[in-house]
């Protein structure tokens, strides 16, 4: 799941020691001038996707990268961390499946 793009790395890096399941790196370069990178990743409740959102927050702090954009906290169902060159999305299993984003 390496990529070039070191954020991609870390925020890989960060999820997977926190728990996060199912972690997924799409390129989405190609068919978005928005962002070039999605990660899609799981969380069992509620508490575990707030405390991974938190996480990427504080990790990517400490390396200069801030947070542009931040959605769904509160519900914790579908967390969206906006950075510059990447978009994370942290889901509930159902949520996950429901929205299915990787098709």
């Amino acid at each position: 799941m390496a990529s070039e793009n070191t954020t991609v790395n870390k925020i890989v890096e960060v999820l997977d020691s926190k728990k996060a399941t199912d972690i997924e790196v799409l390129n989405v370069s190609s068919l978005t001038t928005m962002t070039d990178y999605f990660i899609i990743a799981t969380g069992n409740n509620d508490r575990l996707t707030r405390a991974l959102c938190d996480n990427v927050e504080e990790e990517l702090e400490k390396t200069g990268v801030s947070v542009t954009n931040k959605e769904g906290y509160r519900s914790g169902d579908w967390i969206l961390l906006g950075f510059d060159e990447v978009v994370v999305h942290i889901f509930m299993p159902e949520a996950r499946n429901f929205y299915n984003l990787e098709h």
